[in-house]
């Protein structure tokens, strides 16, 4: 086994370890705390105590769904329902999330999965974990620790442990778990995810849901941000290349009166139409690299982003392992989510280094499903990236929405922080 597998069930081992603890006391407390509230509903304090309580949920599930993402590569979307605007403040308001929380069916599956998780999902994270520390516990007895059960003898796994040669049979079984735990432990904790994920995770009717619901805002974001882009190309055109160029217009009709009686001064004109031709071309060449970048059209997504790499302030390395070229539209959205992505870091992460990877494969935790053209960027900087309203990250998850894309990011603070972009797509 080489380093990096025993570096990634060791690592597998210690997130086990963190797991165990979380689902033995998190997933248990809350249980108890959400049960007790609904029950004391019709006494009037559980319509209080219960919306906080399961909001505590919902973070606490949402919690693992990230932890599912980010270690274990396994996407469990978010299945619960928006409370309406215009709900109202105070005790009746209170009334009503809470009927609209006992409504929901997500908040009755958040309960059902504490409960498995706080007892199988407890059992499976801790296993884990388990197998490397009992099997260190066979070379302690082999090492020595057989003298404490010489008139007393004690049962290590199915070896009855009572002189150096019991644990020396002790230590070779020891040797046999720690093999399974290093064969094993990210299996296990990938396990713990995929048994997370039936129960949190939207059933079909209502990912279809929230699929058409999300697919209505984005056409909506499009549709904004398509007039929006159009009002500032005419904008742009209008202060800049389409002024100059009225001017340089200006200043050749002045260089035809000027030609025969003040050959000097037309002289000059022409220069200065000259320059004013030349900055409109630039300006032009900005604006048409701001719709849709020629390195693009040419070279590709990997290409272009090299390119965009090379103009940043901060050093960044690109990998890029695409087999083919998505369509145009793909490629235009998933390089501008990269400039903005860039972008946020330069502005807001404090890094001095980034990190860019572009791949494509089957969908995290579905290896026979659709296409995806996926994107991370990331960063060393102080981290605390989230994704909210006013965030360039909200732009940034519209913008992927409009192809039926999704946005995650890790941000712990003090960093790193990773944003990833999956976009469905076919490659050519």
């Amino acid at each position: 086994m080489d380093g990096w597998k025993i570096r990634r069930s060791l690592t597998a081992s210690r997130r086990g370890l963190a797991l165990s603890f979380i689902t033995l006391v998190g997933s248990l407390t809350l249980f108890v705390l959400t049960v007790v509230s609904i029950t004391l509903i019709p006494l009037g304090i559980g319509v209080l105590t219960t919306p906080a309580l399961v909001a505590t949920v919902r973070k606490h599930a949402n919690q693992r769904r990230l932890l599912a993402a980010t270690w274990s590569d396994i996407r469990i979307a978010v299945p619960y329902r928006p409370f309406p605007p215009d709900i109202r403040g105070g005790i009746t308001g209170q009334v009503e999330r809470c009927i609209l929380l006992l409504k929901d069916p997500a908040t009755w599956r958040d309960l059902q999965w504490l409960l498995i998780d706080m007892t199988i999902g407890f059992v499976i994270a801790l296993l884990t974990v388990a197998m490397h520390i009992y099997a260190l516990e066979g070379f302690v007895l082999a090492a020595g620790l057989w003298r404490v059960f010489r008139n007393d003898p004690y049962w290590y796994g199915f070896v009855r442990v009572d002189s150096q040669l019991t644990g020396l049979a002790a230590a070779a079984l020891g040797l046999v778990l720690l093999a399974l735990g290093l064969r094993f432990a990210a299996d296990l904790l990938r396990l713990h995810f995929l048994l997370t994920r039936p129960l949190l995770a939207p059933t079909h009717d209502e990912a279809l849901a929230l699929r058409i619901e999300r697919l209505t805002e984005s056409r909506h974001d499009a549709v904004d941000t398509s007039a929006a882009e159009l009002r500032r190309i005419e904008r742009d055109l209008h202060d800049g290349a389409q002024a100059r160029l009225v001017a340089m217009g200006m200043d050749l009709g002045t260089v035809e009166a000027l030609i025969e009686r003040d050959p000097a001064r037309a002289k000059e004109l022409i220069g200065k139409a000259r320059q004013s031709s030349a900055e409109a071309l630039t300006e032009l060449r900005d604006l048409v690299r701001g719709i849709h970048p020629p390195v693009l059209a040419e070279r590709g997504l990997g290409d272009a982003v090299k390119a965009l790499a090379l103009r940043l302030p901060v050093p960044a390395e690109v990998s890029v392992e695409l087999p083919g070229r998505a369509a145009a539209p793909v490629e235009s959205a998933a390089y501008f989510a990269v400039s903005e992505a860039l972008a946020n870091v330069v502005k807001h992460a404090g890094a001095d280094r980034i990190w860019v990877d572009l791949s494509y494969g089957a969908s995290y935790g579905e290896p026979h499903g659709e296409g995806m053209l996926r994107i991370a960027v990331t960063d060393n900087g102080g981290g605390g990236a989230v994704i909210g309203k006013g965030s360039g990250l909200s732009g940034l998850e519209r913008r992927l929405g409009t192809f039926d894309g999704v946005l995650a990011v890790s941000s712990p603070a003090g960093g790193p922080t990773m944003v990833t972009m999956e976009i469905p797509c076919e490659l050519s």
